[in-house]
């Protein structure tokens, strides 16, 4: 019986996946993610299992193992994929999940909780009708909504995505 990644890799053209790991992690650049972090990122994606290891990272992309590393404790900080021992080894594998997007977005509540913290610590040092204070004061108000809308559209999103892939959401 043929391994699931052999098949994988014998059913794709390597090059046709090669960029579209490059076009997709340059989108993700464009939207502010640093570059390597995105070539692991869109990597991953791409796999059928959704995890590969350093060293299988490192031979599809190319880079160095110290690339790698940089790139996917970048990725684990914020919340997009996950580390988990292959069994009866030491070796990591790097996964990303289907709700990778979902979870990223609500680790960014978080963020959005300290900024409104210290975007209303200033509006009161800089005083509320000042231009600065009403400046800070705006953008605390539009955090303060896109809050409000988070847990309604999250909500919405599981929703939809149940009734478009089944409820059954864990990894392979």
């Amino acid at each position: 019986m043929t391994e699931p990644k052999a098949r994988e890799q014998s059913s794709r053209d390597p090059v046709a996946i090669s960029r579209f790991v490059e076009h997709f992690a340059a989108q993700l650049v464009e939207a502010g993610l640093p570059r390597m972090p995105a070539r692991v990122f869109a990597a991953l994606l791409s796999s059928d299992t959704g995890a590969l290891t350093s060293a299988e990272l490192g031979e599809q992309l190319k880079i160095s193992p110290a690339a790698v590393s940089g790139a996917v404790r970048y990725l684990a900080q914020v919340h997009m994929l996950s580390r988990e021992r292959e069994p009866g080894s030491r070796r990591e594998r790097y996964r990303v999940h289907s709700d990778q997007w979902y979870e990223a977005l609500t680790n960014r509540e978080a963020v959005i909780k300290r900024w409104e913290e210290a975007l209303r610590e200033g509006v009161t040092h800089l005083g509320a009708d000042t231009p600065a204070g009403r400046r800070l004061a705006e953008t605390l108000a539009f955090f303060e909504f896109v809050d409000g809308e988070f847990q309604g559209l999250m909500e919405r999103w599981r929703v939809h995505r149940d009734k478009l892939f089944g409820q059954d959401q864990t990894p392979p």
